[in-house]
């Protein structure tokens, strides 16, 4: 079983980097559209994307954000974290096939709350930036290493 393994507040130092990449696929469409009620058929019907400015199904811009809320709740600063604040810009579609890096970076540390402010980047495979913005996070204050939970396989039928 693999781990998760969490950095204290008073590990983390400016200037430290994380990355994590995944793959947009048919599926991740369909399951965020599910858990958040976003139908909007940009996402979902291919016949009204082809209309669009962006001439196919985009990713919801909001899943590219839940992928650094991942990254930090799981690899930087990781389990324990808690998410106080998040801001975003929506930079460029994200397409089916896509493969998006997360990378974050430490810019500073508040003390006297045991938070963080996170850089984030979620780039393309071109190097592209399609979303960039800054988390304020409060970071664990004692180690943790826990088990990652496995998620059920989900089908469609």
């Amino acid at each position: 079983m693999q781990h998760l393994e969490n950095y204290t507040f008073d590990e983390l130092t400016v200037g430290d980097q994380a990355s994590t990449e995944r793959t947009l696929v048919e599926k991740d469409l369909i399951l965020f559209a599910a858990a958040s009620g976003d139908v909007n058929p940009i996402h979902l019907d291919a016949d009204y994307a082809a209309k669009t400015p962006f001439k196919q199904r985009i990713a919801h811009g909001i899943w590219s954000g839940s992928l650094i809320s991942a990254t930090i709740a799981t690899v930087m600063p990781g389990p324990g974290s808690v998410y106080l604040g998040q801001s975003l810009k929506f930079l460029r579609p994200v397409v089916l096939g896509d493969t998006l890096r997360i990378e974050l970076e430490v810019i500073s540390k508040n003390e006297r709350k045991k938070s963080v402010e996170i850089k984030c980047t979620v780039s393309n495979q071109d190097g592209k930036a399609v979303v960039k913005g800054v988390a304020d996070v409060l970071a664990p204050t004692e180690k943790q290493k826990v088990d990652r939970p496995q998620l059920p396989e989900i089908t469609f039928s």
